[in-house]
């Protein structure tokens, strides 16, 4: 089974460069490939505020940082982390086994959605990130998304491998 670390998006700075978030995510992601933990990558995210597309910045990063181009399949039209797995899944039919690259606060939400769609699903973390009142808020915003997923979920509504 070949592992593949879905990316999730981050905001692009107005001149087109990733975030300290972003950039955080895609040089782990380059780690996993390098260390031989993922075959391949898929960086996931659309044009938020700023484009370029949050994808195409992590790809250009991640070339940068020696991950081949054959070992990229670029996700550039979701805007949350359900349309991020779901698009991924729809671009690589194959995708069974995941490991799920952002940050700790938001791993466990991610893990849930795609283990929901079937996929089985790991997560690794940068060992740094927000702190302080940055993360306070990004652990609140997380807690009323997860019950919203819960929610969806227990419902039907949106989480349905055909209903992305």
């Amino acid at each position: 089974m070949t592992r593949t670390a879905l990316i999730l998006g981050a905001a692009v700075r107005p001149d087109g460069s990733a975030s300290p978030g972003l950039r955080r995510r895609v040089e782990h992601a380059a780690d996993l490939f390098h260390r031989g933990e993922v075959a391949r990558v898929i960086p996931c995210g659309g044009v938020g505020r700023h484009g370029p597309s949050e994808a195409e910045v992590m790809a250009a990063i991640l070339r940068d940082r020696g991950v081949p181009a054959q070992a990229l399949l670029l996700e550039g039209r979701s805007t949350d982390t359900i349309s991020n797995i779901g698009n991924a899944l729809r671009l690589c039919p194959d995708l069974r086994e995941v490991v799920i690259v952002t940050d700790a606060y938001h791993a466990p939400r991610a893990r849930l959605i795609a283990r929901h769609l079937g996929l089985t699903a790991s997560s690794s973390s940068p060992a740094d990130g927000p702190s302080g009142l940055r993360l306070q808020r990004a652990r609140l915003r997380e807690a009323a998304s997860m019950a919203k997923v819960v929610i969806w979920m227990a419902t039907g509504h949106r989480l349905r491998r055909g209903n992305l």
